[in-house]
């Protein structure tokens, strides 16, 4: 049957918001317990249960297990961001968790077990990225916040151990901001990334190790020493080869590759490469190279969207996987050293955690993050993105994706455009992913074309390229959000009178200040959890981010006049566009004053604006019912806005709603 003429975006869908999210899972940690052979563990977020975290694990000819109990989650908020809040060993779970931050030992028997705290009760202490000495104590990164008061604003990192059976705590490792990705070797040497304000772990970190003392409670006086980075290096992830060989990632060439460290103290480049391994460190537990637990120096490692294999001869060899997986995280070997699990998605395929066999590259799939939608029919899906670049500001070129309008019922009327939304990701330093998403295929399977943008400070295009938005955020991060939706429009891709713009974080402070200051270009745009007051954020964010804008904008005071010039709040003036607005009240990344500050003065001018927040809702919605609302809700403001129907879309609050750009 022929596809039936309709408007742009009032397409009817089968991808409703109860289609993208009920039942839908997102994989936040990967694990092996290196005592049991053909057994991954992993924690995922579950909207369905109330945005939990629950580890679960899975054997081969068995069914997956869910191991955390109904009153727990295996969640931490070290640096607000959280990662890293779970290890296995030996049949035990240590994890921290979300309600009280403290550390649990959980014992795998038949049936759940009730988790046994490690750390007191009552104590203001949160614990992340955990690893074992010897058989029963845990070292991992301690973050104390009962130290704030007086003269001391901010909370203190350390790295500690934890004797699983006194109980007791010792601090090993002090006087940095902050530390990562303890790591022991199996003669009691102990590797740690650390660095200081105003770094983040992407600019200039540095790379140590020490010896432990038999008793796991201090450093051997005198074997405390540097290995790596340092000014303007970026070094990170260090991990023990089975021969105690000491392995790491930075940035000296560009890219992110992989270091060896032989037994005189060279530096020997695994795998020298022009493309990156790993990304930007925003949470703890990041892993992408693992080492062959036989010892024979076989390896495995992401580069890009490959999955990379270095022999023992010294050969590398990429995988040639049975499925067309595109993007990998979460890498690591079985202990039998025949197959390896990771998360894997494509454009046509959803995220998944699989088991690859190393040998044949065949793969099994695990689990999958929408379970209940394997039946999707291809023809509402824009399952193959287009990688697309477009000269930008300053001589250069942004990166992104370009996702077409796809619905096999519909089609557009003769002569018309669609609308575009251009979609914007945090960070600033991550990345757009081409992997299948349906919060993506919401918007195209109902007529909207979409741009997912790559913009300057985004990984994955070398250090250069995300160093260039340093002292330049709220510049070329924008300049590449209007160029790339006017390059589109001029090819005829997109109406340039519809062209829309929405990010989370710090995406949605490149929303605000697109509609703010290139109205002309964007006609709305939906800011969740944004920034709209830059000089009030660098006073009210969380210690991990205290002194970020640093290095994107400039130090305080000196740099006043430019934040101001950047500050969407500044400017309402220039502000002639519609503007939606989703933010949770628990935030402690962007507090929710800045929404509400860019709500009042919206509605104040007149402009069409909604506006909802969320209880229980931190830095990015976790409940199904907030997603649900704010995916429907910002479809249902454009189409009140700009006068087309949105089949199947309950209502938003939509203030000042007779206002329309022609």
């Amino acid at each position: 049957m022929a596809p039936t003429p309709a408007t742009y975006g009032s397409w009817k869908s089968p991808i409703t918001v109860d289609v993208v999210v009920n039942q839908s899972i997102s994989f936040k940690q990967v694990k092996v317990d290196p005592f049991q052979e053909d057994k991954v563990f992993w924690s995922e977020m579950s909207p369905d249960k109330g945005g939990r975290y629950i580890i679960h694990s899975w054997t081969e000819g068995e069914d997956v297990q869910e191991l955390t109990p109904e009153n727990y989650s295996a969640r931490t908020t070290v640096h607000e961001y959280g990662g890293g809040a779970f290890f296995v060993h030996k049949r035990r779970i240590y994890f921290s968790n979300f309600e009280d931050q403290r550390l649990y030992c959980q014992k795998l028997k038949k049936g759940v077990q009730e988790p046994i705290p490690l750390t007191p009760k009552g104590k203001d202490w949160r614990y992340a990225d955990g690893t074992m000495y010897k058989k029963h104590i845990v070292v991992c990164v301690r973050e104390d916040h009962e130290v704030i008061g007086g003269d001391v604003k901010e909370a203190e990192n350390t790295l500690v151990s934890i004797n699983r059976k006194t109980k007791e705590q010792s601090v090993l490792v002090s006087g940095a901001n902050f530390y990562s990705t303890p790591r022991i070797s199996k003669h009691g040497t102990l590797a740690w990334i650390e660095w200081d304000h105003p770094n983040m772990p992407w600019d200039s970190t540095e790379l140590w190790i020490g010896e432990l003392s038999h008793d796991g409670n201090s450093l051997k006086d005198g074997t405390k020493r540097k290995i790596a980075g340092g000014e303007g290096i970026s070094v990170m992830l260090p991990k023990w080869s089975p021969d105690d060989k000491l392995l790491y990632i930075h940035d000296t060439t560009n890219w992110w590759n992989l270091y060896k460290l032989d037994d005189q103290d060279n530096e020997i480049s695994v795998y020298p490469k022009d493309e990156e391994i790993g990304g930007p460190a925003w949470q703890f537990g990041g892993s992408p190279y693992s080492c062959n637990p036989d010892g024979n120096g076989e390896m495995l490692f992401i580069y890009g969207s490959t999955i990379t294999c270095l022999k023992h001869s010294g050969e590398h060899q990429d995988i040639k996987l049975e499925k067309d997986y595109k993007s990998f995280t979460f890498l690591h070997y079985d202990p039998n050293g025949k197959h390896a699990y990771m998360v894997a998605g494509s454009p046509s395929l959803f995220t998944a955690l699989i088991k690859l066999n190393v040998k044949t590259g065949k793969t099994t799939v695990v689990r999958t993050s929408h379970p209940s939608t394997d039946d999707i029919d291809p023809g509402y899906l824009s399952a193959d993105p287009k990688k697309v670049s477009w000269d930008t500001t300053l001589g250069a070129k942004a990166h992104g994706y370009y996702y077409p309008p796809q619905n096999k019922d519909f089609e557009g009327p003769e002569g018309e455009c669609p609308p575009l939304l251009v979609k914007v990701h945090g960070g600033p330093t991550s990345a757009c992913s081409p992997c299948l998403d349906l919060k993506k295929q919401f918007f195209t399977s109902r007529g909207f074309a979409l741009l997912d943008v790559d913009y300057r400070g985004s990984t994955g295009y070398g250090t250069e390229y995300r160093n260039a938005l340093k002292t330049y955020w709220g510049l070329l991060d924008i300049d590449d959000c209007y160029k790339g939706a006017e390059s589109l429009a001029d090819q005829g891709k997109a109406d340039r009178g519809k062209l829309f713009i929405d990010g989370g974080s710090a995406g949605g402070f490149a929303a605000l200040a697109s509609i703010t200051f290139h109205g002309d270009v964007f006609s709305a745009g939906t800011s969740f959890y944004g920034v709209c007051d830059l000089t009030a954020l660098a006073a009210s964010t969380h210690k991990f981010e205290s002194r970020y804008l640093d290095t994107l904008i400039g130090p305080l005071p000196g740099a006043q006049e430019i934040y101001d010039e950047r500050s969407p709040i500044k400017h309402v003036d220039k502000l002639d566009c519609a503007v939606c607005i989703f933010q949770g009240l628990e935030d402690k990344v962007v507090p929710p004053d800045q929404s509400k500050m860019m709500y009042d003065a919206a509605k104040a001018k007149g402009n069409p604006v909604a506006y909802k927040t969320f209880e229980g809702e931190q830095h990015g919605f976790r409940q199904a019912k907030n997603i649900k609302f704010s995916l429907e809700g910002e479809l249902y403001f454009y189409s009140k806005v700009f006068k087309f129907d949105a089949p199947g879309i309950s209502a938003e609050v939509i203030e000042n709603v007779s206002y329309a750009r022609n």
